[in-house]
């Protein structure tokens, strides 16, 4: 094992035997470098005469670079856009992520959390989270209702065992006995992982208060026990809740240092949050329990991740990390997120008026959504991706199928005009399949 990696694992090993003992295999080799990357940051600190250090051309001593370029790229140079990002990410915005999680989480006063590290979107943040903490034959446990490239992550490319649990009670809202009975049943191992993901893709769901309040406990209640728990949030679409009954802050911040044993983990991102899709910027950022040096077992955690980050694509794009940075510190940030979350509240509630009408209640039942991009259809008679291809086909239509029964439709695309229009199409679809 390398002399740093062995380095860092004394830190977590002495702040947090728990947490340690948590870490993938890969986990504990996993470090960051002091090669090429220390060295230039020393000379860029130390080399008052020359700097041949670091692997980007320069011309009279500026980053070098073609004009057709940078002339697109409106107050922003060329050293905040073209050269190279930290692995940990631009430390201003770092920082400014940060600020913003204390801000739209009031339950993470006065705890502790880690700087988050910036990923390439939020894929990459869980893809980093399974390097650093998931082990092959790891059971991790998800409900029926997920993101496809999950299983690409977890299973296929981590060998991982995908454990689910279903979804919806038969209540309608989140399956906090199913939730518990598929965690207890992993826990024999003295290991547990989860992932959640709220509000979900697909359906659009997000735990109400109380829902959210007994997932706590459930999670907790397990560390308590003598299980080791490691709970992540992937809280891509985070801050779209559109009912008053939904709790509106990431588990992420209930669970931060709430036991020793269990280790809480948010995988976000401005990909969606602040409607940059293609930008690709994302964040890991840890939430745990320490003896008394949290700030080491932190700078640890984070020097793990920036190595795996280094290991993978080396950083996120400073252009996108540039970008992102001057519109969170520009004076309409606010305003215009509140707009674009406004017009994607007032989708939601259309599709909620549209689906009352009867003539669909023989087609379909809706999945409870309240959040997000999505909404779920679990149709009565007819299979899914058999209808997907007809609306396709004959009427220009695009839905996403899954599994035998449900279509997902994503009104976050969609003017509100279009709504009634497009599930009159689906009902026609249904149908002509069923008249034969």
């Amino acid at each position: 094992m390398n002399p740093l990696a062995h380095e860092l694992n004394e830190i977590l090993s002495q702040g947090s035997p728990h947490l340690f003992e948590m870490l993938s295999d890969m986990g504990k080799r996993l470090f960051f470098p002091k090669g090429i990357l220390t060295q230039s940051a020393e000379a860029k600190e130390k080399a008052f005469k020359t700097n041949a250090t670091i692997g980007i051309a320069m011309e009279d001593h500026k980053t070098m670079h073609f004009k057709s370029l940078m002339d697109r790229m409106k107050d922003i140079s060329p050293e905040e856009s073209l050269t190279y990002a930290p692995s940990f990410g631009i430390p201003a915005l770092r920082k400014a992520w940060q600020a913003e999680l204390f801000s739209k989480n009031p339950s993470l006063a006065g705890k502790r959390i880690s700087l988050p590290v910036v990923t390439c979107g939020v894929t990459h943040a869980v893809s980093t989270f399974a390097d650093l903490w998931v082990d092959p034959e790891d059971a991790v446990v998800l409900p029926d209702k997920i993101w496809g490239n999950y299983t690409m992550i977890l299973n296929v490319k981590k060998g991982a065992r995908i454990v689910q649990f279903p979804f919806f009670s038969e209540r309608g809202g989140f399956n906090l006995k199913a939730f518990e009975e598929a965690l207890r049943q992993e826990a024999k191992s003295g290991k547990v992982i989860t992932i959640l993901n709220f509000p979900n893709n697909p359906t659009g769901y997000s735990p109400t208060r109380a829902e959210g309040e007994a997932i706590v406990d459930i999670l907790t209640r397990l560390a308590r026990e003598g299980t080791r728990v490691i709970a992540a949030f992937d809280d891509a679409y985070f801050g779209l809740f559109y009912d008053n009954a939904v709790l509106k802050e990431s588990l992420f911040a209930k669970l931060s240092q709430s036991h020793p044993r269990l280790l809480a983990v948010k995988l976000d991102g401005a990909t969606k949050e602040n409607f940059v899709w293609g930008l690709r910027v994302g964040f890991i950022t840890y939430g745990c329990w320490a003896d008394g040096k949290i700030d080491r077992v932190y700078e640890a955690l984070e020097k793990k991740t920036a190595g795996c980050v280094r290991g993978t694509i080396s950083n996120a794009s400073h252009l996108s990390q540039t970008l992102i940075l001057k519109s969170m510190a520009d004076e309409r940030y606010a305003r215009e997120k509140n707009e674009k979350f406004e017009i994607l509240k007032q989708r939601a509630q259309r599709v909620r008026e549209v689906l009352k009408a009867e003539r669909y209640q023989e087609a379909w039942d809706v999945y409870p959504f309240n959040s997000g991009y999505f909404m779920c259809l679990r149709l009565k008679s007819m299979d899914a991706e058999k209808l997907r291809i007809h609306l396709l086909e004959k009427y220009g239509v695009g839905l996403i199928s899954i599994g035998n029964t449900d279509l997902r439709v994503a009104f976050s695309c969609l003017e509100e005009n279009e709504i009634p229009g497009l599930f009159d199409l689906i009902l026609s679809g249904i149908r002509d399949l069923t008249s034969g």
